[in-house]
This record gives structure tokens, sequence and C-alpha cells, in this order.
């Protein structure tokens, strides 16, 4: 750990002292610099078909938290938790909706302060119009398009929470965790952030989206403690199959979507996504097939999302070789991390939103660096095309978002549990949170 912290800040010090001297070079020789500048690019301009494209996405993108991540995680929470679990997703799309255009927006994807955060610029939308451009889009449209990132990278994180947390805790974590964990880290990667100078390769949201909930999820696990009936029990597999595959069609969204275009690029993402879901699955089931000796569909569908999760950096880098080798190697580690990780530490990720987006989103967002091919997408180039310093800044990109969201969520969780508390009673946990939390039940047979 000591020799990754300091290739961290030796690599980091390295950077400033090239990015010094490349200013130092430019206030010397001014002549040079007007001699070698580039033309300035064309002004945007509107293009009907990624506009349509990019609305479409958008639709999908919702569609992963409403109905689907409501539907897969609800569905295979106890059935006295179903609605709560549910609830935390929905209510969740409804807050961050309300808090993006409000100020989400704007701190990440405003202008740049120290590579560390947006300004306040389109605070309210503020010079947001009907006629202003994102590249060949309306603005609006990728106002909207990252405002479906935010909603359901917060909502990822429920699924280690579920069963225990207070209702009012979780409406507090989220407004809390999107501002100050989600914003800050979605900057850094999309916003013109630090990373992103540091050449970080993130295409859909390997570090902003699984990474970041998965540790969350796992810190949040950790500090509520275990569930006290902690085995999975799913009330209704049935929708969990249902669940799955409105998430695997609002990926397609997701990854193709985040070419921001109707192009090869978000060809190459959809083709990418689908594979590497489709062998991640087969993956996963093989793997629990001779470790369990039977393929659950539960199984199936676990695999599925890891895959899906690990694609997301790559999609838009990789060729199709390496989306089938992120595909199969996300389909085993996550399955061990959910069978083997957990149960060996004792953290009770309830619906392993750690062990699947935490783990296959480290996998995908590493072996972007190794497989990005620049003859998918020029702006990716990994270790087997000649550029391996690539794998380094995955790695310290990866590190990065680590260590801030667990330092964050931890501080963020300690805050809650002094103002709310962060668990229900032992009577309204054995009674089941739809009761105690909403009054209502999700199946009055």
């Amino acid at each position: 750990m000591k020799r990754l912290i300091g290739l961290i800040i030796i690599f980091l010090v390295l950077f400033s002292f090239a990015a010094f001297a490349e200013e130092k070079v430019s206030l010397e020789h001014p002549s040079e610099v007007v001699e070698q500048a580039k033309p300035a690019p064309p002004e945007p301009k509107l293009d009907a078909g990624d506009t349509a494209w990019m609305i479409m996405a958008t639709g999908l993108v919702m569609l992963m938290t409403l109905p689907g991540l409501a539907l897969f995680y609800g569905s295979m929470a106890k059935r006295k938790d179903t609605l709560n679990t549910m609830a935390m997703s929905f209510v969740t799309y409804c807050i961050v909706s309300f808090l993006w255009v409000i100020y989400g927006y704007t701190l990440a994807f405003g202008t740049d302060i120290g590579g560390i955060i947006g300004n306040f610029e389109k605070l309210f939308l503020k010079g947001v119009t009907s006629n202003s451009l994102s590249n060949t889009i309306p603005e609006m449209v990728f106002v909207v398009f990252q405002l479906t990132f935010a909603a359901i990278t917060v909502a990822l994180a429920s699924g280690s929470f579920i069963e225990r947390m207070k209702f009012s805790a979780w409406i507090l974590f989220v407004i809390i965790w999107m501002t100050i964990v989600y914003l800050p880290v979605a900057h850094w990667v999309w916003g013109n952030g630090f990373l992103a100078k540091l050449g970080a390769l993130d295409f859909a949201g390997g570090t902003v989206v699984h990474i970041n909930a998965g540790f969350a999820g796992l810190i949040g696990a950790i500090m509520l403690g275990k569930r006290r009936e902690p085995v999975l029990l799913p009330n209704n597999l049935t929708l969990t199959v249902i669940g799955t595959g409105l998430l695997w069609f609002g990926w397609f969204g997701f990854n193709a979507g985040s070419a921001l275009a109707a192009n090869g690029i978000a060809g190459a993402a959809f083709i990418n996504t689908n594979t590497a879901a489709a062998v991640a699955a087969v993956s996963w089931m093989f793997t629990e097939w001779i470790h369990h000796k039977k393929p659950t569909i539960l199984g199936l569908a676990s695999g599925a999302i890891a895959g899906l999760v690990a694609i997301t950096p790559a999609a838009g880098f990789v060729n199709i070789s390496g989306a089938i080798i992120i595909g199969v190697i996300s389909g085993v580690l996550p399955y061990f991390a959910v069978a083997s990780l957990k149960p060996k530490f004792g953290y009770d990720d309830a619906l392993d939103a750690f062990g699947i987006h935490g783990i296959a989103g480290i996998i995908g967002a590493i072996l972007t660096g190794v497989f990005a091919d620049p003859s998918i997408n020029e702006a990716g180039k990994g270790l087997l095309y000649g550029n391996a310093g690539q794998l380094t800044t995955q790695i310290i990109a990866v590190v990065t978002t680590i260590v801030y969201t667990s330092i964050a969520t931890f501080i963020i969780l300690m805050v809650i549990k002094a103002i709310t508390g962060l668990r229900v009673d032992v009577e309204e946990e054995i009674n089941g949170l739809d009761e105690s939390q909403h009054g209502e039940k999700a199946y009055n047979l």
C-alpha cells in the first residue's frame, strides 16, 4: 500500500512538473506557440439523428432505475421488505431529478475549478436554453441524460443497505451523498477534472458509477451491521429475471448513449455491451455450477449484471475480443467476491452491490487500460497497443475513487447517524420495513 501511495505521489509530481514545463515553454517562445496553434474547432451544429438517439438513450437509462433496478432489488428482498426496497430506488430518482437541475449539473459539468469541481455558472440551469448545444445535441438533452446516471448511481448503493436502514436516513443519504461524493467524482472524470486531465478512460461509468456506488455500499453495510436474518430469501425470482432484462435493455442507452452521438462508437459500445453481459452470465453460471453444484437463475442474473458493469468503462474503447475477455473475467471474480469474500469477512452486503458493482467496476476500469483499441476509438490506447501508461492512469483513477468514496461515505453516515440514526429498531426489522416505514404490504394475499 505504501508503495502504491508513493507511486501515485510520484506520478502526480511528474505530471505537475510536465504541466509547468509546458507552460514555461509557451511563455518563453510565444512565436512558436502561434506557429503551432491549430485552427479553432468549428461551431457546434445540431444533428437531428444524434438528438433523436440521445433522447431515446436517456429514456432507456431512466428505465434502468424505474422500473429496472426497483424490480431487480425489490424482488430479491424478503417479502416484508419488498416495497421499502423499491421505494429506495423510487425516491432516489425523484430527489436526484430535482437537485440535479438546481445545482448538480453545474457542479459536475460547469467550468472546472482547480480540477476538483465545476462552478455555479449554470445554477438552476441558468443559460441552458432550447437553443444551447452540447456538441451536436441540445444541452437540455445532455442535462437529463447525465441526470439519469446520477440517479442510478445513488440507487445502486441501496442494495447493500436494505432491510434495516431507516427510510428517513436513506433520504438524507441520497441528498448528501449525491452532493459530496457523486458530483465531485463525476467532475473529476467527465467534467474536465484532474482525472480527465491525467487521461483516465471511463466511457460510461466504471469509476463514476459502479466503483463509486459499490464502495459506498460496502461502507454502509459495515456501519449498519448485519441484518437479524441475513440470509438472502428472494420473494419473487420471476420478477428478478424481468428486472434483469429491463436493466440489460436500459444498459444499451447507458453505454451506447455515452458516445453522445449516433455513430460507429455507439455501435461498438452497443455490441460490446451485449456480448460482455452474455458471456459473463454464462461464465458465472459455469463457475457456480462447479462450485455450488447447481446453476441458479439468480446466478445467471447476477452474472449478466456483473458483465454489464465491467464492460461499462470499456464499452466504447475495446474491440469484441476485449469485450469477451472482460465478460469471462467478470463472471468469475465477482462470483467469488459474493460466494467467498463476503462470508470470510462477515459484512452484510445484502444484494451484493459491492460484490458485483464494486468488484466488476474495478475489473472493467483496469482492463480498459489494457484492451483500449485506438482503431475502435482514437481517444483510448491501452497496454496491448503500446501505451503502458494508460494502465497506470486507470489504477490511479480506481484507487482515487475508492479512497475518496470510502472516507466521504463513512463521514456522511456518521453525520446521519447523529441526526436521525441509521437503523430501525429490532421490532420494526422483525415486522418488516414495508409496514414499519410505509404502513403498506407488497402482497395482500
